[in-house]
């Protein structure tokens, strides 16, 4: 039960932020899958560096 009311508060959260301070929630999400590309892109080095 717990579990259900924090997972509703967290997209309430969410939500708020998104409402409140579009740009910086932008922002956000650009970081974001930017370190996710990034990440990405060294996983692919290190794979193509294994013989």
């Amino acid at each position: 039960m717990n579990k259900k009311w924090f997972k509703m508060a967290g997209l309430a959260f969410v939500i708020w932020y998104i409402v409140s301070r579009p740009e910086a929630a932008a922002g956000l999400v650009n970081q974001s899958l930017g370190g996710l590309g990034s990440a990405a892109e060294s996983f692919s080095t290190f794979v193509s560096a294994i013989p």
